[in-house]
């Protein structure tokens, strides 16, 4: 039998080469050969995500000249010395991982062995960015430090910043090449300022394109080819980037406190703009940026134009400012006399404009090859090879000529779509071999996660791994980032949606405001052949990143696709957009960032548009299972390990199982293994399930919010559709027996016995497979969400669709406790099953629901009266121990108490403690767990009547100073405080009086 669990992604995974390359640049020395250091899922989303050949798509045409840089991707020290032996870099992008130690160390030994190989180290996020900007300092092999928080642009930036760096000193002399001169110390804000310059850049580069008929061309691109960025960190070097480019200077843009003489001086911006128009025989713009706003006057004095640091709309800010100075352009059909006919500002307008526009136009264009020049600018290599080698005289008309350029469009995308992220298509938006992306900019944290499932589906060979199942993904298509800074900018929602404003008037604001017209058609014909249910999620910048993954803190919103009028389903959908881009700004959005410690003007929402899984039964939408995978178990019991994982799946949409209700769970490696009794299955089988209403085709978004669509069914129902014989077992009360299946009358168990027992379907092994290859992939933890088709399709075999994908966040080094050097008598709690890692001192206060006044009926109240003590405790900056009764988080009130993450968001600590008649299950699998595990959060549990884990309520009590709050809550404040240590390798935590 096949192990799973050891199968190496290595040996199975054949990694596409890209198609996408960047145009020949007139630049004498180019990177053409990149070797990235990182994991495969990293590897995978810098090419992907870095979408290089869409951003610099308008730089130097010339036609006959083409470059392509190519990505080499390895995963540790040894493959990459060995690598760079054999073949030629131009530079090197190591991603710095969990162990930085190690990072800098593979940087290093890469020096030794190619000294000028340019090496750049990348962070994922803000995390520690400080304390390894300074380890970075001291090390010479690495030329700079850059930090992704999701914004795909910094991939083009760094790669410009090498190219510039080796090319400014000769291009300036050669071609007049400008220089933009950027005085930045802060790796946080230069990868913030590289991606917006090097965008304005890019598009007024693209301009040229628009010209290309033009004699002056080559002129143009000798005297404006793009303008080189020049990026330092000291005075010193500032001056020096001044004295050698007097004469080819655009602009400069300088911090005002940054290294002067070695020693950081609040003058030393100033003093360098004073400087420059000293030294520069004529004026340029210029421009201060400072997190003191005081220092505005000082740039109005010397007459530079000022940013605010802080200002919430930096970005916008900045881009003004270049816009000023940087143009842009598009490609634009011409009659035969010069006349603009029509204008395509990206491929899939080029298309349509190809049915369109005139034949006389059609050949003034292909006469002079300007469609495969603008196409091989824009990174479509194999499109425009393909145009190039005709002549008009090749074609008998200009009809013909006509369809043979939708033919190659056509044709290139059939054969490149599996796997791949392709523009959007009305035709081929109903396909699940690819993402269709319907708006420019990143993907998003989820949309990048979805469109690695598609690539790695789609190069492992499943049906010989796994027999009797279909592994695919719902028709997906994501709206790119960049389209929710137009829907802001266009609606002038700036300035109201980064002041402090309630939820609900921003809520209100997006509501009212328009989605853009050319966004809104896609949205059109993408309905006319889409007819399921849609399920529309949010996908911002920081989704699912590998440090800091949001889970459930925006929102999802499914819709049933199905009024008659297609205008109305229109404008369910374009509400559902407007209300995710919206969920950025509502109280559990704010207490994440604040928690996480980013600005929530930083993130940018892509939104996921996907066909949701099921059928139509009666009336009902809904999967036939759902379910959420994790490849780390926190609670193992018998003789599982924790690496073996674990799922929690159900009968219906997902929302159920991520919303922490009852469910089923297991272990992929060990299916048949049952934890409980008869009685304990009976008591926490699935009793409730949530399905699409088909009934009505009108739904109320801003009143209902996510359950407009949405009905809570009893799982009977799911029984009367004939939706239970794979996935419940029947109580026989005659012979006290549980029997798989539903052929017989009485009491339903939800424990997909005939899946799981008698493996009708493979879904344990599939399972198993997938969390397998994924941890490989992304080099950590993962969890993973899911849905089963079980009717036949694709060579009559039930499918097994993959929704989501994200990391598990785990500590780097585990903390020991050794319990027998522990003073009993200053232990208040022992838990030993539990999570976190490492060590909490001086937490003085204890929020706990007092179990004599406990009643299970009262939860939402409970959950209302953690919320406003829980506001007290972040108006006073204080962290606090949780205590209470059955699951945390869940949204069914009668396990547990319905918190939201915002609502408990300074707790250190949450245990869960069990009472009679109250049994305690852990909330895996839900989005609330999620978050808990990614912010470190300790989390245990605490059985009833336990033997060898307890908590003292009495203790705190007798200790700590204790008032109530409303009928059911106690806060003890400890002045003396409490320590909690956790051992996360051996998953026991202790709290202890200090």
């Amino acid at each position: 039998m096949t192990d799973f669990q050891k199968i190496p992604l290595t040996s199975i995974y054949k990694r596409q080469k890209s198609d996408r390359d960047i145009f020949q640049e007139l630049m004498p020395t180019k990177v053409k050969e990149i070797l990235v250091v990182a994991t495969v899922y990293d590897a995978y989303s810098i090419v992907r995500e870095g979408q290089f050949s869409d951003k610099i798509f308008g730089e130097y045409l010339q036609l006959n000249l083409y470059a392509s840089p190519r990505f080499s991707s390895v995963n540790s020290q040894e493959d990459a010395l060995q690598i760079i032996h054999k073949k030629h870099f131009d530079m090197v992008i190591i991603m710095a991982g969990v162990d930085k130690n190690l990072s800098i160390e593979i940087a290093e030994n890469i020096h030794f062995s190619k000294s000028r190989l340019p090496i750049l180290m990348l962070a994922n996020n803000n995390h520690g960015l400080e304390d390894l900007q300074r380890e970075v300092s001291k090390v010479p092999a690495i030329n700079r430090l850059f930090v992704w928080n999701g914004n795909s642009n910094v991939f083009v930036a760094m790669i410009k910043y090498v190219e510039d760096m080796k090319n400014a000193a000769r291009d300036t002399k050669l071609g007049n090449v400008r220089i933009i001169l950027l005085v930045e110390d802060s790796v946080r804000y230069y990868s913030r300022y590289l991606p917006v310059l090097y965008t304005a850049i890019m598009t007024q580069t693209q301009n040229l394109v628009s010209e290309e008929s033009s004699d002056e061309l080559h002129m143009i691109l000798k005297m404006r080819a793009r303008p080189k960025v020049l990026l330092v960190s000291n005075y010193e070097d500032a001056i020096k980037i001044i004295d050698e480019y007097s004469e080819n200077l655009l602009c400069v843009i300088s911090d005002v406190r940054f290294p002067r003489h070695g020693i950081d001086d609040e003058d030393s911006g100033v003093n360098l703009l004073i400087e420059a128009r000293k030294k520069l025989k004529y004026s340029i713009p210029t421009l201060l940026q400072s997190h003191d706003p005081s220092n505005r006057e000082r740039a109005k004095k010397i007459g530079a134009n000022f940013i605010d640091k802080n200002s919430e709309k930096l970005s916008l800010e900045i881009m003004k400012f270049i816009n000023d100075k940087l143009g842009f352009g598009d490609f634009i059909f011409r009659d035969p006399d010069g006349n603009k006919i029509g204008i395509a500002t990206d491929l899939d307008e080029f298309e349509e404009l190809l049915h369109e526009v005139p034949s006389d136009s059609l050949i003034r264009h292909a006469r002079i090859n300007a469609f495969s020049s603008w196409l091989m600018a824009r990174g479509e290599i194999n499109i425009a090879e393909q145009l190039l080698p005709y002549n008009i005289e090749d074609f008998s008309s200009p009809e013909e000529l006509r369809e043979f350029c939708i033919r190659v469009f056509l044709d290139a995308k059939q054969k490149k779509h599996r796997g791949q992220i392709i523009n959007f298509t009305p035709k081929l938006c109903t396909g699940n071999r690819y993402i269709v992306r319907m708006g420019r900019g990143s993907l998003g944290g989820k949309g990048r996660g979805l469109a690695f499932i598609s690539n790695l589906i789609e190069n492992i060979d499943f049906k010989h791994l796994i027999k009797g199942i279909n592994i695919r993904q719902p028709a997906t298509a994501v709206i790119g980032a960049v389209e929710f800074d137009r829907f802001i900018e266009m609606n002038n929602l700036y300035d109201d949606i980064y002041q402090e404003r309630p939820a609900e008037e921003i809520r209100k604001l997006f509501l009212e405001a328009e989605i853009g017209v050319v966004l809104k058609d896609r949205l059109y014909n993408y309905l006319k052949e889409m007819k399921k249910p849609l399920a529309i999620r949010s996908s911002g910048l920081f989704e699912d990143s590998l440090l800091q993954p949001f889970s459930g803190v925006y929102s999802t919103y499914l819709i049933p696709n199905n009024h008659t009028d297609i205008n109305t389903r229109l404008e369910q959908l374009c509400k559902a957009i407007k209300l995710v881009y919206a969920s950025i700004f509502t109280e559990t959005a704010e207490s994440y960032f604040h928690a996480v410690n980013y600005k929530i003007e930083e993130e940018k929402m892509a939104v996921v548009i996907q066909e949701v899984v099921g059928h139509d039964y009666n009336a009902k939408f809904y999967p036939n299972i759902s379910g959420v995978a994790q490849s780390y178990n926190y609670y193992p019991f018998s003789y599982m390990k924790p690496e073996d994982g674990f799922a929690v799946i159900a009968v219906g949409l997902g929302m159920h199982v991520v919303g922490g209700n009852k469910a089923f769970r297991f272990c992929p490696a060990y299916p048949r293994l049952i934890n409980g009794s008869l009685q304990d299955q009976m008591r926490d089988s699935q009793r409730f399930f949530n399905a699409i209403d088909l009934s009505k085709s009108e739904i109320n978004l801003e009143e209902q919010d996510e359950d407009a669509a949405i009905l809570k069914l009893r799982i009977a129902d799911a029984d009367k559709d004939n939706n239970l014989n794979d996935c419940a077992s029947t109580y026989n009360h005659i012979n006290d027996i549980v029997e798989p299946g539903t052929f017989i009358k009485g009491p339903r168990i939800i424990n997909f016995a005939n899946i799981l027992q008698y493996d009708s379907i493979p879904l344990a092994q599939t399972i198993q497979l997938l969390l397998n290859l994924f941890e490989q992939a992304m080099g950590s933890p993962v969890e993973m969400e899911f849905a089963v088709d079980l009717e036949k399709g694709e060579d009559n075999k039930p499918t097994f669709y993959i929704l989501q994908i994200k990391p598990l966040i785990q500590q780097e080094k585990s903390y020991h406790i050794d319990l027998d050097q522990i003073d009993e008598e200053k232990l208040i709690m022992k838990a030993k099953k539990g999570m976190g890692n490492g060590k909490l001192d001086n937490i003085k206060d204890i929020v706990y629901i007092d179990p004599d006044l406990f009643d299970k009926l009262s939860t939402k109240e409970m959950a209302e009266e953690i919320r406003k003590i829980n506001t007290e405790m972040v108006d006073q900056n204080k962290e606090y121990v949780l205590i209470g009764p059955g699951r945390w988080g869940t949204r069914d009130p009668h396990t547990g108490i319905p918190v939201l993450w915002a609502n408990i968001s300074n707790a250190k600590v949450i245990v869960e403690i069990g009472l009679p008649d109250f049994p305690l299950d852990a909330s895996l699998g839900s989005h609330f767990f999620h978050n808990v595990t990614s912010m470190n959060v300790g989390y245990f549990s605490i059985p009833f009547q336990s033997e060898d884990t307890y908590i003292d309520l009495n203790k705190i009590a007798a200790i700590g100073e204790v008032t109530s709050y409303g009928k059911f809550t106690k806060h003890a404040h400890i002045e003396n405080g409490v320590t909690v240590l956790m051992d996360g390798s051996k998953q026991t935590s202790i709290i202890q009086i200090n």
